[in-house]
């Protein structure tokens, strides 16, 4: 019995890390990973879904006894190891980073498109 809480209290707390650190909105595990595919790496999407498909067995009592508890806390520890070593301050500073670059990129090009017409045109 305690297992079985267990693997319930884990995909609770996996959709409370998603919320948390991807920011989504979404109230089951299921949904929460169909929005996240593109934001984990591959493994760890595999086994959030193996999470969430168990996420329905494990509310019904006699169909959670079917469930592989083994496999299914690795799964829970995996995906939750990850979200856990998100850093959010570092992925805005990459963010904000990301977007300085792209605008000092956008002026080098229109700087060097005016001189460009400046000196076609004969001003330089």
């Amino acid at each position: 019995m305690s297992h079985e809480a267990n693997i319930q209290s884990q995909i609770a707390e996996t959709v409370l890390l998603l919320q948390k650190k991807l920011g989504l909105r979404d109230k089951t595990l299921s949904e929460s990973v169909k929005r996240a595919k593109r934001r984990l790496p591959r493994r760890v999407y595999k086994q959030a879904l193996v999470l969430a498909n168990a996420e329905k067995l494990a509310e019904h009592p006699r169909l959670r006894l079917i469930l592989d508890t083994p496999a299914l806390e690795k799964a829970s520890e995996e995906v939750q190891e990850h979200l856990n070593a998100i850093n959010l301050a570092d992925r805005r500073w990459g963010w904000f980073l990301s977007y300085l670059g792209s605008v000092a990129l956008g002026f080098l090009v229109l700087s060097v498109a005016v001189l460009v017409v400046l000196n076609w045109r004969g001003f330089i």
